[in-house]
């Protein structure tokens, strides 16, 4: 599959806020621009992948909302991973001629609707953790984090430095949500909300929409920007419930990771940008190692000594992530967009220069699912 499809257009928008406007809403528009940004229309789309917050029947409601009649869809849910699976699942229906025109897309109002975390997820999450009464989802990673602590000597001071590098990332990108200057100092001074974790060491609660145009590279020649070609796309499922991981500090990304690569033919050396889901502060260290970008329990140390920042050997999530740029319930869709961005050199002031090989990395439910992209530019192929 390697190089046989690519990214055509992409987009994003309501970050800022979707005041007035449904998700429909907001993914219909986004959608039609990143039909523009390819040169397409949305009348070409004849592969539909959708995961909504709101709308079990994803595909079903869209397609009907825009007025498409899709030969393909998929609406697989795995969480906030679920976007990165699509493309894989995109990349076998063009493939295979299900459709020559796939576009991925989502959109919440969690924030101008609600003001508070949008999810799917039922009260029936885990009968076993129900009587503990923790806070879903963060007491989750709080456990992770505290036994990553326990493990490793890793320090509250080492995840205050992710937030303040994702932070200054997100002082670069004009449509980031959080802008304003960050220090450790404010991080650890935040109010616990699962200790170990403070408020500034989760995700924001945002509006949002993206969407990205997929095509065979045969046809990608011919659309408006330069493709972005996909290199290799593995997805591991490791659990559902944080009680049921089989370790705390080890993620099933160990194995996306692993195979993506193989089928990339590209290693952790290679790759100039990374884009992670970071919903906690703790996944930006776990994921960084179970990918091989430093070694197990040295993440702590690899974020705080200035790594993953502006200006540092290994850009992590330059549109600012979960944590500054935008959280809409589901973030793993803008881990594409900006990926694709950097690889097109379209990112202003927070570009990578030289940027070639990006890596994406979607992380569903509560470290369950792990999805690895590992994307690439014409020079890659």
């Amino acid at each position: 599959m390697r190089g046989s499809v690519a990214f055509a257009g992409a987009a994003t928008g309501f970050i800022q806020g979707a005041r007035g406007y449904s998700a429909l809403e907001m993914m219909a528009l986004v959608a039609r621009q990143a039909a523009a940004d390819a040169g397409l229309s949305l009348r070409q789309v004849d592969g539909l992948f959708v995961g909504m917050q709101q709308e079990f029947l994803s595909t079903l409601a869209f397609a009907e909302y825009i007025g498409i009649q899709p030969r393909f869809s998929e609406n697989t849910r795995v969480g906030g991973s679920s976007f990165l699976c699509h493309t894989q699942q995109a990349a076998l229906a063009l493939n295979a001629g299900l459709c020559d025109v796939a576009l991925i897309c989502y959109a919440s109002n969690q924030r101008s609707a609600l003001g508070r975390l949008q999810t799917s997820v039922a009260g029936n999450w885990s009968d076993l953790e129900a009587p503990y009464a923790a806070r879903f989802p963060v007491s989750s990673y709080a456990l992770a984090a505290a036994r990553h602590m326990h493990e490793f000597g890793t320090t509250r001071e080492q995840l205050a430095a992710v937030a303040v590098a994702a932070r200054d990332w997100a002082r670069l990108n004009p449509e980031a949500f959080a802008r304003e200057p960050l220090s450790r100092d404010a991080v650890l001074a935040a109010p616990l909300v699962s200790d170990p974790l403070g408020k500034l060491d989760c995700c924001l609660v945002t509006d949002g929409a993206a969407a990205v145009i997929m095509t065979r590279a045969d046809l990608a020649r011919d659309t408006a920007k330069p493709p972005v070609y996909l290199l290799g796309a593995a997805a591991e499922i490791g659990h559902k419930a944080i009680s049921a991981m089989p370790d705390l500090c080890h993620t099933a990304a160990l194995a996306s990771g692993r195979r993506a690569h193989a089928e990339a033919g590209t290693s952790a050396a290679d790759i100039d940008v990374v884009q992670l889901y970071d919903a906690f502060t703790i996944n930006t260290v776990m994921l960084l190692e179970d990918l091989g970008f430093c070694p197990k329990g040295e993440g702590g140390r690899f974020v705080a000594d200035g790594h993953i920042g502006p200006g540092g050997d290994l850009p992590v999530n330059t549109n600012g992530g979960g944590l500054s740029c935008c959280h809409p319930g589901m973030y793993g869709l803008f881990t594409l967009v900006e990926a694709i961005r950097q690889l097109r050199g379209e990112a202003g002031d927070r570009q990578v220069q030289g940027a070639e090989l990006a890596l994406c990395q979607g992380s569903g439910g509560v470290f369950s699912s792990q999805v690895t992209n590992i994307l690439g530019s014409k020079a890659t192929l």
